[in-house]
C-alpha cells in the first residue's frame, strides 16, 4: 500500500478520510493547510497526495504543482465542491491524475486510488514502448494480409486499371485509393472523393456528369460535374454498391466510353480520368440478386483489393495506436502516455468500426486520459462509452424504421403521402426505404 498525503481543510471530511482510508489499509498524512502541505512536500516525496482546491491564500493547484516539481511521477487527486471551467482546465493542464466533485462516497475515492496505484506500481502499467520512425499516413501495418495489399498496390498503381475496393465501413478504403493515385503519375492531378451512397439517386447524374443552365428547375448556372473536375485526375466512388439500378448503365457507358453527357446538353464530352470504386457490400451477392448489373461489376472489377477488418490484423493495432497518439499529442500539445495494460486492452478489443473507431478512441483518451496515461481502466471506460453510444444510435434507428413501417401501411404504400405525412422529402424516404430493404 501507498502512502497518502491528504491535504483537506474541512475536518470532518478530513477525519472521515483518513478513518475510511486507515481501515482500506493506507499509511495516512492528512494537513489542513496549503502552508503545511508544502512543507511536508518539500521534504518528503509521495506517491498519490489527495487535495481540496479551494483551501486558503493559496490553491489546491499550488499543492499539485509542488507535488510534481519535487516528485515527477506523483499522482494527484484534486478535489472540490465549487469547482468552475478555470479550475478543471487548470487541474487538467497541470496533470492532475483525477478531478472529484463534492460530495462523493468515499468507495468512489478508494477506486480512483487504486487505479492510481495501478499507474504507478504495476509492471504491466508501465508506458508502452515508443515505435520508432512512424510513417506519416495512418495507412500502416506489417501483417501478411497489409503486406499482400502494399504489393498488389505497388503493381497496379502505376497504371490506369480501374480498382474496386472491398473492405467493411471504417478499414480505410478511400486511404488505399489515395496511396493509388500518390503513386500513380496522376498524383500531381485532382483526386475527387464522392460518397454515391448519400446522394439521391435522381441527383447522382447531375453530380457525376454536370448540368447545364436551364436543365431543370432551379438550374440556374451551368455546374462542372465529377468527373469533368476530376479530369487528368482521379475520381473515388465510394459506396458504389448503393447507386440505383437505374443509373448502372450510365456509369456502365461512361466507363466503356470515357464520355460525359452533362444534363440539358445534346453533346459528349471526353474525359480521361482512372475510376476507383469502393464498397462495403458483397457486390457479387447483389449481382446474383439482380440488384447489381453483372456488366458493370465486371467492367469495375479489373483489380481487387480486399481490405480486412482491424479484429483480422490485430498485430498491427499497436502501430496505429502510436500512430494516433503522436499525432494528436502533436496537435493539442499534450504528452499523454501510453502503457502496456492500455495498449493490451486495446488488442484484445474486437473493434467492430475498425480504424475510425480505433482514431476516434485514441482522440478522445489522448485529450482527456486521467492523469495523462492511457491504462487498462481508461480504455475500457472508453468502450463502455462508445457501445451506449452505439445502443442509443440502434434504438433511434429502429424506432425510425418502425414508423416509417406506420405510415407506409397506413398510406397503402403511397410513398408520396408517405413522405408529407413524415414531413421529409420524397428522395430521402426512397434512400431510407433502400437502406431498410424495404
Amino acid at each position: 500500500m501507498q502512502k497518502l498525503l491528504i491535504v483537506e481543510d474541512d475536518q470532518s471530511v478530513r477525519t472521515t478520510m483518513v478513518t475510511c482510508l486507515e481501515l482500506e489499509g493506507y499509511a495516512v498524512e492528512a494537513v489542513s493547510s496549503t502552508r503545511e502541505a508544502l512543507d511536508r512536500l518539500e521534504k518528503q516525496s509521495y506517491p498519490i497526495v489527495i487535495s481540496d482546491i479551494y483551501l486558503d491564500e493559496r490553491t489546491g493547484l499550488d499543492v499539485m504543482r509542488t507535488a510534481r516539481r519535487t516528485n515527477p511521477d506523483c499522482l494527484v487527486i484534486l478535489m472540490t465542491g465549487r469547482g468552475s471551467m478555470e479550475t478543471v482546465m487548470a487541474a487538467t493542464e497541470g496533470g492532475a491524475f483525477e478531478y472529484l466533485a463534492k460530495p462523493f462516497e468515499m468507495a468512489q475515492m478508494v477506486d480512483t486510488i487504486r487505479r492510481a496505484e495501478k499507474s504507478l506500481g504495476e509492471p504491466d502499467n508501465d508506458e508502452a514502448a515508443a515505435i520508432d520512425d512512424l510513417p506519416d499516413t495512418e495507412m500502416i501495418g506489417s501483417s501478411p494480409r497489409m503486406i499482400d495489399i502494399y504489393k498488389t498496390l505497388s503493381k497496379v498503381a502505376p497504371t490506369d486499371a480501374t480498382v474496386l475496393i472491398e473492405g467493411e465501413t471504417g478499414t480505410g478504403k478511400e486511404l488505399i485509393a489515395r496511396m493509388i493515385h500518390a503513386n500513380s503519375k496522376r498524383a500531381q492531378q485532382p483526386f475527387v472523393p464522392v460518397d454515391c451512397g448519400a446522394i439521391a439517386p435522381s441527383l447522382l447524374e447531375s453530380e457525376l456528369f454536370g448540368t447545364l443552365k436551364g436543365a431543370y428547375t432551379g438550374a440556374d448556372r451551368d455546374r462542372m460535374g465529377v468527373f469533368e473536375a476530376g479530369n487528368n485526375g482521379t475520381v473515388f466512388l465510394d459506396e458504389i454498391g448503393d447507386i440505383d439500378l437505374g443509373f448502372q448503365l450510365k456509369l456502365l457507358r461512361f466507363l466503356q466510353e470515357r464520355e460525359i453527357r452533362p444534363l440539358g446538353s445534346s453533346r459528349a464530352k471526353k474525359v480521361d480520368v482512372r475510376v476507383i470504386a469502393a464498397t462495403n457490400k458483397d457486390v457479387q451477392k447483389l449481382v446474383d440478386e439482380g440488384k447489381f448489373r453483372e456488366d458493370l461489376w465486371y467492367r469495375l472489377n479489373v483489380v481487387r483489393l480486399t481490405v480486412p477488418p482491424l479484429c483480422e490484423r490485430a498485430s498491427d493495432i499497436p502501430l496505429l495506436v502510436h500512430y494516433f497518439l503522436k499525432r494528436y499529442n502533436e496537435r493539442y500539445k499534450l504528452d499523454t502516455k501510453l502503457t502496456d495494460s492500455g495498449l493490451k486492452a486495446m488488442e484484445e478489443y474486437s473493434w467492430p468500426g475498425n480504424i475510425r473507431q480505433l482514431q476516434h478512441m485514441m482522440e478522445r483518451l489522448t485529450i482527456l486520459a486521467p492523469g495523462g496515461r492511457i491504462d487498462d481502466a481508461a480504455v475500457r471506460q472508453s468502450i463502455d462509452q462508445m457501445d451506449s453510444r452505439d445502443h442509443a444510435s440502434d434504438s433511434l434507428a429502429d424506432t425510425e424504421a418502425e414508423q416509417i413501417r406506420r405510415v407506409m401501411a397506413a398510406t397503402n404504400g403511397n410513398k408520396s403521402r408517405a413522405a408529407k405525412v413524415l414531413g421529409i422529402e420524397r428522395k430521402t424516404l426512397y434512400r431510407k426505404l433502400e437502406r431498410m430493404g424495404l
